[in-house]
């Protein structure tokens, strides 16, 4: 019993056993006590735990928080797509073969006007097989504001990434903004994106919302 006692409190002991838990188990293991938790907490481990189910080859970056290591589902993870003139969400989710309300709720849009504050949108995975041998970047996507990983298929981050949302507006204008957007019913970034093109003009801005909604309408 002694024996046993004693392994289970060695660090180089319980490394080789914990390396080897999935990551629902390390999260565990890091409640036994403390000598567990600092083991358990070795970023090392985590990542691997993390990674092993689908084959990845690396994450890279720093989460916001260490329990983020402790959901390795399907859905901690994100393919970034770049926006390019003509793109829609029902065109992406055609593309990725995901349902448009999925992309939507990843990215905290609340319409499909919100496509236009942004340069990139998050798409789900769907596809396990596209995580194997890749590499996630974790990252915090103020727009979508939420914290993924984040798979490129083509390339790597470029940190030039941003939203309309994040510029800086006077107490003004931010009302305006905040006006526009109850009466056109959509979500921050798309009503200041409406109020940019429009060069701060309100009553153009909801004109140029309502010329895309016809517009979109006529084109179904």
């Amino acid at each position: 019993m002694n024996s046993d006692f004693s392994a289970l409190v060695s660090k180089d002991i319980l490394r080789n056993i914990l390396e080897r838990l999935p990551v629902s188990d390390l999260a565990r293991s890091a409640c036994v006590c403390r000598l567990w938790n600092s083991v358990a907490s070795v970023r090392e481990i985590q990542i691997r735990a993390f990674k092993s189910p689908w084959k990845l080859k690396d994450v890279l970056g720093n989460p916001s928080s260490g329990s983020f290591w402790r959901d390795n589902s399907l859905s901690r993870f994100a393919i970034s797509h770049r926006l390019v003139r003509g793109d829609t969400v029902a065109s992406l989710a055609v593309k990725y073969s995901v349902q448009v309300m999925d992309i939507k709720r990843l990215n905290n849009m609340m319409s499909d006007h919100g496509i236009y504050s942004r340069e990139r949108l998050l798409i789900p995975v769907n596809k396990p097989d596209l995580l194997v041998n890749g590499t996630c970047y974790i990252e915090l996507d103020t727009c979508a504001k939420r914290e993924v990983a984040v798979l490129y298929l083509e390339g790597s981050p470029d940190g030039k990434l941003s939203c309309f949302s994040n510029r800086m507006r006077s107490n003004q204008d931010k009302r305006v903004i905040d006006s526009l957007k109850r009466s056109m019913q959509v979500d921050d970034g798309t009503a200041e994106y409406y109020f940019s093109i429009s060069n701060g003009d309100p009553r153009a801005a909801f004109s140029e919302f309502s010329e895309d909604l016809r517009w979109e309408k006529e084109a179904r």
